[in-house]
């Protein structure tokens, strides 16, 4: 439990940046979007080097997990924005014109 508490306190922090309103106002969407390409590329890239160092020998196993874990969130979200993107797109198609 612990393990999970801590990976959701992580991606809470990771995430927050992306919620919170721009002050300045550069970039907008495109930016935030590029961003959260950028992280969640970075999150397979841990996890995939966790990995490789544990088939290895020289990684700790609860790091193993808990970059695993952390990219299996990170999928999941990414599944969940697709699956809402498509969502709009289908409404969009659906109204009248």
């Amino acid at each position: 439990m612990d393990i999970a508490a801590s990976l959701a306190a992580r991606s809470y922090g990771a995430a927050r940046p992306l919620t919170s309103a721009d002050p300045q106002g550069a970039g907008g969407p495109a930016s935030s979007l590029s961003q959260a390409a950028q992280s969640f590329a970075q999150v397979l890239e841990r996890a995939d080097a966790t990995a490789q160092q544990a088939m290895a020998g020289n990684a700790d196993p609860h790091a193993l997990v808990a970059s695993l874990s952390e990219a299996q969130m990170a999928v999941e979200t990414a599944v969940a924005v697709r699956d809402k993107v498509v969502e709009a797109y289908l409404e969009i198609l659906r109204m009248p014109v």
